[in-house]
Order: structure tokens, then sequence, then C-alpha cells
């Protein structure tokens, strides 16, 4: 059986210094049963693993040179729309304590961000806070962090540059993951 992949080449919206992620959702929201994504991207997309994965996607990656990756994601039985991945933000922060750590991540490349941010997570106890700062809006981690059980908050700073997103441990309310 021939196996039937979207195309999707999100290497000119990185390069611009846009998000894809919500590209990327849409599409896979519309692949017909039993069809596959094929991504190419700047960097080798590996939050999107466990993203996908999470929908019932397996994926095999390959660099195809100057930094560029193909990535096939292929359904696997269970696979399901897209359109679940999102979360809510925590609606209020009024009653979140200080943040406990602070992390500028402005001027790193992706997914260096998210991956510290969550490596952050995982030596905070439950209740604290984590402040990140970041460069763009953290798309591909805001799902990461529903599915781990945090509760998140962000927003631009009034530069209209810099997003700053609050992390509190363990307190998912309205993750929808």
């Amino acid at each position: 059986m021939k196996e039937v992949f979207a195309n999707l080449d999100v290497r000119p919206i990185l390069r611009s210094g846009g998000e894809p992620f919500e590209k990327i959702m849409e599409t896979v929201a519309r692949l017909a049963p039993g069809q596959g994504l094929r991504l190419l991207a700047t960097f080798k997309p590996v939050p999107l693993f466990s993203v996908l994965g999470s929908k019932g996607f397996s994926h095999e990656a390959r660099e195809l040179g100057d930094g560029d990756w193909e990535v096939l994601f292929r359904p696997t039985n269970g696979a399901s729309s897209a359109r679940s991945v999102s979360a809510a933000p925590a609606a209020d922060v009024s009653d979140w304590p200080a943040p406990v750590q602070q992390l500028d991540n402005r001027e790193l490349d992706p997914p260096e961000p998210m991956v510290r941010i969550l490596a952050a997570t995982e030596t905070m106890k439950q209740g604290e806070v984590l402040s990140a700062l970041l460069c763009r809006e953290p798309i591909f981690l805001i799902p990461e962090l529903a599915k781990r059980g945090h509760g998140w908050r962000g927003g631009f700073e009034p530069d209209g540059k810099t997003y700053r997103i609050l992390v509190r441990i363990g307190t998912a309310e309205g993750a929808t993951v």
C-alpha cells in the first residue's frame, strides 16, 4: 500500500522569525484518514515529536543538509485530530506565588528555550512558579506544559518583542490535552 503524505514546508516561516505550530496543527487536522505529514523545517523539530506522538503519529527524521530537516509523520492506530492539542492558560495568576526561578531565553535558538524551561520544571516543587522571557510566543511549549500538568500564563511585554511566560508546577486548571 502506497503511503500518502501532505507536504508542509515551514522553512520560510521559521526563517522570517515566525512560529509554524498553528500551521502544522491546521495541516494535521485536515489530514485524511491514513494520511501522513511530510514536514520540512530548518531544525530537527524534537518537541513536535511528542506533540504529534500523543496524537497517534510516529515520526522518521532525516537531515537534508544546511541544517534543514525532513520529518515524515505517519499515523498509527488511534491517530486523532490535532484540534485538541492546545491548552488553556490559567485564568488568574493573582494568587500565584512569586517565581522561584527566572530564565532569560531571548537569545537562544529553537528548541533550546523549550528544552531549558522543561528541564527547569523537572527540578521544581508542586506549586512553585517559573518565569521565563522569550523572543516569541512558545507555541510548542504550551501543549507540553499541559501534558505535564502545569498551569501557565503568558503574553507579550509592552515592548511587543519579549514574551513572558509564568509556569506553575502541577496546577493545570483548564488544560485540555
